[in-house]
């Protein structure tokens, strides 16, 4: 994740100039021989590039890299704020859940934290009146927007950097501070990936677990998650994250049938993938209502269609 020092070093170069590790231990108040480790975690994530000037002295800029991008925004947009003074890897992690009004308690459970952690990290947007109350309930400031956009950006290139030292094909579908799902483009790194003990198979491929076999087209999904176990809620959204097109759809229902699995826990575990709407549209044709609406969120196989793929797999 971005330190605060990493954070120091884009802020001093964000007017797009050269600098020294001298230069920067003047801008920033880190000493150079920390700056030479700063620089060169910056550099090896490919937020900055680096040259040699005269005497082969090490100058480096920042690179073109979302991260940046989102950053500079984010300075432009709200100049007044010392952001390197703010923003923590802790307070980056909690504003990835800012985006609507969530309790604290919430918060910590996702991070796998203390309520006293989410605090602490919302303490200086506190202080600085950023924060939107709502009973027991925190979301940034409607004003504050760029500040999601960027933490949002650090989070996902943490996970992409992760994923690509094992498998550089690697695309990160959906994550949040502590987890990723990612699919890959070669039979190679989906190997690399089967080898990593933090990755597991999901989605699709999952399903042989549950007893039903299908044929994939293409890489399967992996789920980065390691102090979790991987639930068949979870699956049916990894299914439905990409394509919620008529066969995903009849598949992830295929498995709520033949698990049986629970409305209140799929809707619950759905919520964090914005797939509420889908998964409400799901049972409701499980439970012989139609849904012929055109503003469904996903499209529902006919009747006709999910009892032969039922009667084939021998779901009851």
């Amino acid at each position: 994740m971005l330190t605060r020092a990493g954070l120091a070093v884009i802020d001093a170069l964000s007017t797009g100039r050269d600098a020294t590790a001298a230069d920067l231990e003047t801008d920033t108040e880190y000493s150079q021989a920390h700056l030479y480790d700063v620089l060169d975690e910056l550099v090896e994530a490919g937020l900055l590039d680096e040259r040699r000037g005269p005497n082969n002295q090490r100058r480096v800029h920042l690179a073109d890299h979302p991260v940046v991008e989102a950053y500079r925004t984010l300075q432009s947009e709200l100049s007044h704020v010392e952001w390197p003074d703010l923003l923590s890897a802790a307070t980056l992690r909690v504003c990835w859940y800012l985006d609507e009004p969530r309790r604290v308690a919430e918060i910590a459970e996702r991070l796998d934290i203390t309520r006293q952690g989410v605090h602490k990290a919302l303490s200086p947007l506190k202080h600085r009146a950023m924060l939107s109350p709502s009973g027991p309930e925190y979301a940034l400031s409607a004003d504050l927007s760029p500040l999601l956009a960027f933490a949002r950006a650090v989070v996902q290139h943490e996970h992409r950097s992760r994923v690509r030292t094992l498998a550089p094909s690697a695309t990160v579908e959906w994550c949040d501070p502590k987890r990723a799902l990612v699919h890959m483009q070669t039979a190679a790194d989906t190997e690399a990936l089967e080898a990593a003990p933090d990755w597991q198979l999901t989605g699709l491929a999952r399903f042989a677990e549950y007893g039903l076999q299908f044929f994939l087209a293409g890489e399967p999904a992996f789920w980065y998650a390691p102090d979790e176990e991987l639930t068949p809620a979870d699956v049916v959204c990894h299914t439905l994250v990409r394509d919620r097109g008529s066969r995903r759809v009849s598949y992830a229902m295929l498995l709520i049938e033949e698990l049986d699995i629970d409305q209140e826990t799929l809707t619950e575990t759905a919520r964090w993938y914005e797939l509420e709407s889908a998964v409400a549209a799901m049972y409701r044709s499980l439970q012989g209502e139609s849904d012929a609406s055109a503003e469904s969120p996903v499209i529902i196989p006919s009747e006709a269609e999910f009892m032969a793929l039922k009667e084939q797999y021998g779901v009851s």
